[in-house]
């Protein structure tokens, strides 16, 4: 497959040139809404991978393919779909997203954005959440990814470090004293490993060594397409200097039911959830296995409450590799909740599966609640807002019930 038509080379010491909007793709939605929010400038957030082509170049464009769920060969598939569809569109600059923690297909989604490229500059490091790249390995909070519990949902063992993630394609690390030199000498070492037939893999500890591989990446034309968490994309948003976003408009009603659906099993969220039910939130836990067969149904109430909470009962453990029936299951309980509530949902796959069967196909980001949880809106208007399953402190559900209905901020001070 040929390269989209290269940006003019310049000078490392020059500054970057006018560019395309950016078409990113993702993997799961909470990256993508990630992703929209972290580009900074007007986008548009869709489900449907047939925008590649069709949308017009006045935007950035992010597309959730949702390829977690689907067979390796299947996914590799629909980035290739996808980036052949994107030569028959306007001129836009690549990004692909990926997990900060390397979850998904991701060798096999890299090698097939990779096709085409000069190279592909790998940088999945997300200073904001605590991951790092030093050594070509992903760390977590200063602990190697792979020593972690942050694949106990997955079916394999995490990988010890990013060549071995993104086994069979070709990548050589680039330390952080590179990541940290003069810019020609960034751009020589990233040129040198593409004349090598392989895809630099930078180490980063801070949001400054991601702008500086985003700006050498954008210095070196888009032969160099750029592969990354949602660090790397506020560094390529920085790096582009888009217009600010509009302030988001006020928030809806408080009579409005607000409903948070917790798919996530991450222990973090049984802390979370009870700030929300100090409030007085009505909790619902879910049995896991009642879940998945299905024969869950919510408890009548003689009203619809203004807060309720979904959450899967991880206290026995969840079966790795049981993520999505258990999101489709939560997604078919949400889809019937009355009252058109305004969505909270944690983990890309809930959120995914749960849009879906509202048939919801397009988002509008309207800003960021704090970093992972992207406030958006509905074309009819509803409220959504999407965050992936690990990120938030203690309080993070709190915080977006609070900015969402401000009325409870008040009543959390006063607890």
């Amino acid at each position: 497959m040929a390269s989209l038509p290269p940006l003019p080379s310049v000078p490392p010491s020059a500054p970057v040139p006018r560019l395309p909007h950016v078409l990113a793709l993702a993997d799961d939605l909470s990256g993508a809404a990630e992703t929209a929010c972290a580009l900074g400038g007007p986008v548009r957030l869709s489900l449907t991978a047939a925008d590649v082509a069709e949308s017009p170049a006045a935007h950035d464009l992010v597309v959730d393919l949702d390829t977690r769920h689907l067979p390796t060969a299947e996914a590799a598939c629909a980035v290739r779909t996808a980036l052949r569809a994107a030569q028959a569109g306007p001129p836009r600059l690549l990004y692909k997203k990926v997990d900060s923690q390397l979850r998904g297909h991701l060798a096999a989604e890299a090698a097939a954005y990779a096709e085409g490229a000069e190279a592909v500059v790998v940088a999945p490091a997300l200073p904001a959440a605590g991951r790092t790249v030093t050594g070509g390995v992903v760390h977590v909070n200063g602990v190697p990814l792979h020593r972690t519990d942050g694949w106990r949902a997955e079916r394999a063992a995490a990988p010890r470090s990013l060549p071995e993630a993104l086994s069979g394609l070709p990548v050589r690390a680039v330390p952080l004293d590179v990541v940290r030199s003069e810019p020609a000498t960034l751009d020589a070492e990233f040129r040198r490993i593409a004349a090598s037939g392989a895809h630099p893999v930078p180490d980063a500890e801070t949001d400054a060594d991601l702008d500086a591989v985003a700006a050498a990446a954008l210095r070196l034309g888009s032969g160099f397409r750029l592969l990354g968490s949602g660090g790397l994309a506020l560094a390529l948003g920085r790096a582009m200097a888009r217009p600010a976003a509009p302030p988001p408009p006020a928030p809806a009603r408080d009579r409005t039911p607000l409903l948070f659906v917790v798919g996530t099993a991450e222990p973090a969220a049984v802390a979370q959830i009870a700030h929300l039910t100090a409030l007085g939130a009505h909790h619902v836990p879910l049995d896991p296995a009642d879940l998945a067969a299905g024969t869950v149904s919510l408890p009548r109430t003689p009203a619809v409450p203004a807060l309720t909470v979904l959450s899967i009962d991880g206290s026995a453990g969840l079966r790795p590799g049981a993520g999505r029936a258990l999101s489709a299951a939560l997604a078919a309980l949400t889809s019937a909740y009355p009252g058109h509530p305004d969505l909270v949902l944690t983990g890309g796959e809930t959120a995914r599966t749960t849009l879906d069967a509202l048939g919801i196909r397009e988002l509008e980001p309207l800003g960021e609640i704090h970093h992972g949880a992207v406030h958006s809106r509905t074309p009819d208007g509803r409220r959504v807002v999407t965050r992936p399953g690990s990120y938030g402190a203690e309080d993070s559900l709190l915080r977006i019930a609070a900015a969402l209905r401000p009325h409870l901020a008040a009543v959390s001070a006063a607890t």
